[in-house]
């Protein structure tokens, strides 16, 4: 017998959906009004804006790791495992792919799900622009997986240059990073950072600040060419002061297994490449029955974030293009925008339900926080607060961009799990290794 109730399906688990599931399964799932439904290519969600600290080590995925399993059982929604394949419209169906175990043996089926309404939120990747050499040897931060994959090949070219085993003769480590947005920039400080305490590991024989080279390329004349030229002149002081050689108005031509080249020639050997130069939605939406989508694969939303084509279909963050009046013409793609979008469509869907009416959604610009390292102080930029922009840096920014986390964990578990997960979180950082070298 069919259901009486509406499900509702969110695709994708990253800071925007798993926070419009979890509001879904609280409000509707909960009192039987909704069947909820989450569905992930992953089993585990790990904040985005936190990638880049997984990667330099200085951030344990263990700690700040969520189960989806847990989290649906915890808030009244359901999970599956397994990527997107593909929608049908008319029959309001989706179809999910099988997964398999670790070695590879059949784990679950693929499978097709039932939807009254669906939101797409899986998110962005890394755009290398068709750059030749960047697809097979540099590795973009999309995943947990990703950051993980760079970690373990930092480490092991430390241990390398520590040991002599090179083949190089050198105990230097390069690392270039392509990109100076929030991304790139972050992940430099992060990497300084880390390089810093090596030495308390065994890596004794390295001089962090000589023989760990860090270089950030940029195409445009400054680092982090979508903030204030203030918050790019204070960074770019930050990290100069921290040995990191900043390359501007270089674009990246070839990435090669030895090094990166630029249209000017310039040549920059290199043991590690991160991609950090630009992010494009997964091509799989252009695909997905006659959705309308942008030139890097965003699906085209309205102003209550419905596909263009279909009111039955919606999505958020950093695969929609949604019309703004701000800079750029349309909403960025930022943490603070898939948060506000999770909780409009929260607000539409339960006055749907109701039979009330709900307005366009409109986006707020908080400004933008980037963070250079845990030892460092942090530029940033913060607009549309009280009418006007207002720069901040040191501890008073640093408390800012780490309550962004917190509003972030606040949407997931509620007041009192936060409170207790702080602590805890406080208690360990007093006694654990501050870099994971395992």
């Amino acid at each position: 017998m069919a259901s009486s109730i509406p499900t509702y399906v969110v695709v994708g688990g990253g800071a925007g959906g798993l926070e419009l599931a979890t509001g879904l399964g609280e409000s509707l799932g909960k009192h039987g009004k909704a069947r909820v439904v989450l569905i992930d290519a992953l089993p585990i969600h790990i904040w985005k804006p936190h990638l880049h600290e997984v990667a330099a080590g200085s951030l344990d995925v263990g700690q700040h790791r969520l189960e989806y399993v847990a989290q649906a059982r915890w808030h009244h929604f359901e999970f599956q495992l397994g990527a997107l394949l593909g929608i049908d419209r008319q029959a309001h169906t989706l179809r999910i792919g099988a997964v398999n175990d670790s070695d590879g043996q059949p784990m679950l089926p693929e499978r097709t799900l039932q939807y009254d309404r669906v939101v797409i939120a899986i998110g962005s990747q890394i755009n290398t622009f068709n750059i030749p050499g960047a697809g097979e040897h540099a590795i973009g931060l999309d995943s947990v997986y990703d950051a993980e994959r760079f970690r373990q090949k930092l480490i092991a070219a430390c241990m390398r240059a520590e040991t002599g085993s090179s083949g190089q003769g050198s105990r230097q480590v390069s690392i270039a990073i392509i990109g100076a947005g929030a991304t790139g920039v972050e992940l430099a400080g992060e990497l300084r950072n880390t390089s810093k305490v090596l030495a308390a590991y065994g890596i004794h024989r390295m001089d962090p600040q000589r023989d760990v080279q860090i270089t950030v390329v940029e195409g445009a004349d400054r680092i982090l060419p979508g903030l204030s030229r203030r918050v790019s002149r204070s960074v770019g002081k930050l990290l100069e002061g921290m040995g990191i050689n900043l390359r501007v108005s270089e674009r990246v031509t070839d990435v090669g297994p030895t090094g990166v080249t630029c249209t000017s020639g310039l040549f920059i050997p290199t043991d590690l490449v991160v991609w950090a130069a630009g992010l494009k939605a997964p091509e799989l939406l252009t695909r997905l029955d006659g959705l309308e989508t942008n030139r890097i694969n965003q699906l085209v939303v309205d102003a209550q974030l419905r596909s263009s084509v279909d009111p039955d279909v919606f999505a958020l963050g950093d695969c929609a293009q949604c019309v703004w009046s701000g800079p750029g013409g349309f909403i960025p793609p930022r943490a603070q925008s898939a948060h506000q979008q999770a909780s409009y469509l929260l607000r539409l869907f339960r006055n749907d339900l109701r039979g009330r009416h709900t307005g366009p959604f409109v986006y707020r610009d908080f400004g933008s926080l980037v963070s250079i390292g845990s030892s460092s102080a942090v530029g940033n930029l913060m607009g549309g607060l009280m009418g006007g922009n207002m720069f901040i840096d040191g501890l008073i920014a640093g408390l800012m961009y780490k309550s962004l986390y917190q509003m972030h964990q606040l949407a997931l578990h509620g007041v009192l799990k936060t409170a207790l997960d702080f602590v805890a979180h406080q208690l360990r950082r007093a006694t654990e290794p501050h870099i994971k070298l395992h």
